[in-house]
C-alpha cells in the first residue's frame, strides 16, 4: 500500500468574502472525495478570504498508480479552480 499527502496552497485574487471564496473553491471535496482512493478536505487558510490550502490523500496499490492520481488531480484543479495555484507539495508516507 502506498500514500501521498498533496497538498495544495491557492491564492484567490480579488475574493471579497468567504462566501465568494466557497463559490470559487467549491466542488473540491464534492469532485475528489467521491473516489474511494482520495480523502480530502480544506486544511488550511480557513478564515481568510483572499486564500486557501486543500489536502488530498491519495491511497494505491503502487506508487506509479498514486503519483498518477496526484497528477491527475493537480491538473484538474488547474483546469476547473477560479484560484492560482502558489505551492503544492507532495510527501509520500
Amino acid at each position: 500500500m502506498h500514500i501521498a499527502i498533496l497538498t495544495l496552497t491557492f491564492t484567490l485574487p480579488g475574493c471579497g468574502s468567504l462566501k465568494e471564496k466557497r463559490q470559487r473553491m467549491g466542488g473540491l471535496h464534492e469532485r475528489f472525495g467521491r473516489s474511494p482512493s482520495v480523502a480530502v478536505c480544506e486544511s488550511g487558510e480557513r478564515d481568510r478570504h483572499d486564500a486557501s490550502e486543500w489536502t488530498f490523500v491519495v491511497v494505491g496499490l503502487s506508487k506509479r498508480e498514486v503519483e498518477s492520481q496526484c497528477r491527475e488531480i493537480e491538473e484538474k484543479i488547474e483546469r476547473i479552480v477560479d484560484a492560482r495555484v502558489m505551492d503544492v507539495e507532495r510527501e509520500f508516507v
